[in-house]
């Protein structure tokens, strides 16, 4: 494995402080990777890590269908130039046949290595998934409107303040959607880097188990408790997800 493909322990936490508090933290675990050399673990973990570039981002038109041209394709359409060096990415894998990834976070490198954009790609439980494509100023902090239907409580309104430093020892990722009249929805991504051996994947299910699927199903659970509280539904509108940046959001 490379230098890049490590194991997260990390912590994820949900604050919602109106119009009905309402606050989750769980454990999970997460892989930081270089999309082009991803981890081949022993054949008896393998039911349990793996990874497909078509669990994210759009396939390309033509050619090899790898991750990294899905990321440069996205980056092509947001018009930036295309990365010269490693792209990394903070992603769950694949575990039973089934992967759930409520945010996953793609940094692409120049060839002396400095980070020249960040793409963040949000996955809903209805199967929709959107990339927002963002410049380098993501690292320490940046805003963007909020553009894809997330949950059924929260409307495609809003404006995400995000930061997402690439992760070295410690992961510390922080998402706030800002909307009007509503308080701060918040989300905090905390993590301490393991080494991808045998024994610390085996660690990490015994810490998590099954990650992708207990995510999802927690997600559902707190829904129904937020719906049986009298949080109202927002209904899903049906639109076309296209890729989102920085600048479009500067345009008038």
């Amino acid at each position: 494995m490379t230098e890049s493909n490590t194991l997260y322990d990390t912590e994820i936490s949900h604050i919602r402080r109106g119009p009905i508090p309402h606050r989750f933290r769980y454990r999970s675990a997460s892989w930081f990777i270089d999309v082009d050399v991803p981890p081949r673990v022993p054949w008896a973990l393998r039911p349990l890590v793996g990874f497909r570039a078509a669990d994210h981002l759009a396939p390309v038109d033509a050619g090899p269908d790898t991750l990294r041209r899905r990321v440069e394709a996205s980056l092509r359409r947001a018009g930036i130039d295309l990365p010269a060096g490693r792209i990394t990415a903070l992603l769950n894998a694949r575990c039973l046949g089934y992967v759930f990834d409520p945010l996953t976070v793609f940094w692409c490198h120049d060839a002396d290595g400095a980070v020249r954009a960040v793409v963040a790609e949000v996955h809903n439980t209805y199967g929709g998934r959107h990339a927002y494509v963002l410049d380098a100023s993501a690292m320490t902090g940046t805003c963007v409107d909020k553009s894809f239907y997330v949950s059924p409580f929260n409307a495609v309104e809003g404006e995400y303040r995000l930061r997402m430093p690439e992760p070295g020892e410690r992961l510390a990722i922080d998402v706030t959607l800002e909307r009007e009249a509503l308080p701060p929805f918040l989300a905090h991504w905390r993590g301490t880097r393991r080494p991808a051996t045998t024994r610390s994947i085996l660690a990490a299910q015994l810490r998590a188990p099954l990650v992708p699927l207990v995510v999802a199903a927690r997600i559902r659970v707190h829904g129904i408790r937020l719906w049986a509280a009298g949080l109202p539904l927002v209904p899903r509108p049906h639109t076309v997800e296209r890729p989102h940046t920085v600048e479009q959001e500067a345009q008038p």
